[in-house]
């Protein structure tokens, strides 16, 4: 748990005219602090972020922290993910790294132990861990490998996310399960003549991401009626190493910014009333399945 910008802030509530307030003096006022930080941190909401060291992930996780809850940051490469910590720390934010990768089912269900034992629940699920590798090839030409690799992450890696992590989250008052989906996995938009995506051609992605919404309805229906609820989220077509373009190259037009890209999770994550449960959502509105 990450305790050190809490105790400054805690530590500067009780510092008149340059001295420590005489109401509080040794032992007794770390002890005072230290159980002020447990009650804190009892009442932040603790968010879970798969793929959160970079893009929409990261930009999730910064205006989750600026929203007050305690983000777990999960990241498959130690070193990047505690880059990103470190960043997010800076700023004052509550952050701790989960080293998690989605297609290592051992390495979630250790995660997932190691959380429920240091914590003993968890309010947010955020699946956002992702990748897209067929670059609109025909259907006819592209390799079954490469789309089960795209599976194994955007779909089978989330169902073992869900799966490892659903018992924690049922020990919250009011959880949530946040998957990130695309508008490129609507069936209606794919099969409408007038839509965008008409066209468009990759099969891995776009089928894997299909699934990823099936899922959602598949969960929603199951957990109806108890604390947890269960959306699919479109980020839309957004500037980052996953959206296809180069990061130093500026923003181009048509595409989202990745603050634009999180804005309807962090949205559905920040919703007190959290009773929106099944649907298929963007900044935009609700989309077809």
């Amino acid at each position: 748990m990450e305790r050190t910008n809490q105790l400054n802030q805690l530590v500067g509530f009780f510092y008149l005219n340059g001295q420590i307030t005489r109401a509080f003096h040794g032992r007794m006022a770390m002890n005072f602090i230290l159980e002020m930080i447990i009650m804190a941190n009892r009442n932040q909401l603790l968010t879970l972020i798969t793929g959160a060291d970079k893009g929409i992930g990261f930009e999730t996780a910064t205006k989750l922290g600026e929203a007050g809850q305690h983000v777990l940051l999960g990241a498959r490469n130690a070193e990047k993910g505690q880059r990103a910590v470190d960043r997010l720390r800076s700023q004052g934010f509550v952050v701790d790294l989960v080293v998690v990768d989605v297609t290592d089912k051992q390495g979630i269900d250790q995660a997932a132990t190691k959380i429920d034992d240091e914590f003993g629940h968890l309010d947010i699920l955020i699946n956002n861990a992702g990748i897209a590798l067929d670059n609109h090839e025909k259907a006819s030409k592209l390799s079954t490998a490469i789309m089960r690799k795209e599976f194994d992450v955007n779909f089978f890696g989330l169902i073992d996310v869900i799966q490892a992590f659903l018992p924690l989250l049922q020990k919250a008052k009011s959880a949530k399960i946040i998957n990130l989906s695309s508008n490129m996995g609507s069936l209606g938009l794919a099969t409408d003549p007038q839509s965008q995506f008409y066209n468009v051609n990759s099969l891995g992605y776009q089928a894997s991401k299909a699934a990823v919404n099936f899922a959602t309805i598949c969960f929603a229906k199951e957990l109806a009626g108890t604390n947890v609820t269960v959306n699919s989220v479109n980020p839309g077509w957004t500037a980052t190493g996953f959206g296809g373009r180069n990061l130093n190259e500026p923003t181009p037009a048509g595409m989202q910014t990745p603050a634009e890209g999180a804005e309807q999770i962090v949205k559905l994550a920040t919703d007190s009333k959290n009773v929106m449960t099944g649907t298929f959502t963007e900044s935009g509105g609700t989309l077809p399945w």
